[in-house]
């Protein structure tokens, strides 16, 4: 027999939160259930990060009534903060504004739990799609690695998963423990990506929690081991999915990718707003598709506009990161497979990504601690 989302409910209703026996649902806690065709139920908790630890348990007891019903093939139960960086957690006093002629209290320091072994964890964004963010994420990890650091990549991306053709991988990657995948490894970058566990055609006609607890699944269950930096290539836009990401994840900062056009820099600004709503710095915004020159003649063409980006990053006040051209040779190699700074590193084109990795990595280091982020267990 089928299992229904009032059926999902009711077993969550035996589930307490307080000492006063209030019932998860009844909490105002519980997101929305859904429950799908194959009989795999979806929800989280919403907490404040600094409660995770006393959620874990109350975690476990909803995720274990459900699992006990007949009828149910799964469950992706997590604990989750959607709150903006000034709302106060269930309990708190909410806080108060400054009085007249003083300055606004700073922010609470960004400290807490990270990823384990993992120094720091970088988003590349953008505000739209197709402006080249995952081939900049591709080649910028390389980058990275160039530089001797070990670097890992997350592809976040859900609905359109690039990095296993970046990388030229394919294959499903291995099970070293129970709930624990091995990375698959490419060019000596540590890589995972949704597009390794379904078929290459498979829609994603997910909603919010299953790629929330997808997302999540592959930063926590995945044995990264000790990375120096794990570039997490997010999804294009500022939905519902990049907040969640970038609130439930220990971020050290984020780097914002945009073409030179005045359509794109409109959402690369929507962008540098939403990491800014969650306090997450802003490590630097990097121009693609800069310039294109002609391999026959060798005319320059701004295609797309030219230095937009740049001038965007200084009316912003944050860092200019650097310029990526419009060449083929880019194109090709992505296309193949191939990642120009693997496959050509003393070229011209590696070079930009070089020098690019090296702002970021001293950007990386003048920056904060990550900020504060709740532990996060997907079933």
């Amino acid at each position: 027999m089928a299992i229904t989302r009032d059926d999902v409910l009711k077993i969550l209703s035996a589930v307490t939160v307080d000492a006063g026996g209030t019932t998860l649902p009844a909490s105002g806690r519980l997101s929305q259930v859904v429950v799908d065709p194959t009989g795999r139920v979806m929800f989280s908790i919403l907490i404040d990060p600094s409660e995770a630890e006393r959620f874990e348990p109350i975690r476990r007891r909803a995720e274990g009534a459900i699992l006990a019903t007949p009828g149910v093939s799964g469950v992706f139960a997590s604990l989750t903060s959607e709150r903006g960086p000034n709302h106060p957690a269930q309990g708190q006093t909410p806080p108060q504004p400054p009085a007249p002629g003083r300055p606004p209290a700073p922010p609470p320091p960004r400290t807490g739990p990270a990823l384990p072994g993992v120094r720091h964890i970088v988003a590349v964004a953008s505000g739209k799609g197709g402006v080249g963010k995952s081939t900049t994420a591709c080649n910028l990890a390389l980058a990275l690695s160039a530089q001797g650091l070990k670097v890992g990549l997350l592809d976040a991306d859900i609905y359109g998963p690039s990095v296993p053709k970046l990388f030229g991988l394919s294959g499903k990657p291995k099970v070293i423990e129970e709930r624990l995948l091995a990375p698959m490894e490419g060019y000596g970058i540590k890589v995972m990506s949704i597009g390794f566990l379904i078929e290459p055609e498979t829609a994603m006609i997910w909603r919010g929690p299953m790629v929330q607890s997808a997302i999540t699944q592959m930063l926590r269950e995945v044995a990264w081991g000790d990375l120096d930096i794990l570039v997490v290539d997010m999804p294009p836009g500022t939905g519902d999915a990049q907040l969640t990401m970038a609130q439930a994840t220990p971020l050290s900062g984020a780097v914002i990718v945009s073409t030179p056009q005045d359509l794109a820099l409109i959402d690369a600004r929507r962008g540098v707003t939403m990491f800014r709503k969650v306090s997450v710095p802003i490590l630097g915004v990097i121009e693609n598709m800069a310039t294109f020159v002609c391999p026959n003649c060798g005319h320059a063409s701004h295609i797309f506009g030219h230095g937009g980006a740049r001038d965007e990053a200084a009316r912003l006040a944050v860092p200019f990161l650097g310029e990526v051209p419009l060449n083929m040779t880019i194109r090709e190699s992505s296309d193949a497979g191939r990642p120009v700074v693997a496959v050509d590193p003393d070229g011209p084109h590696a070079k930009v990504y070089r020098d690019i990795a090296a702002k970021l990595w001293a950007n990386l280091n003048g920056a904060s601690a990550p900020r504060a982020a709740p532990r996060i267990v997907i079933e």
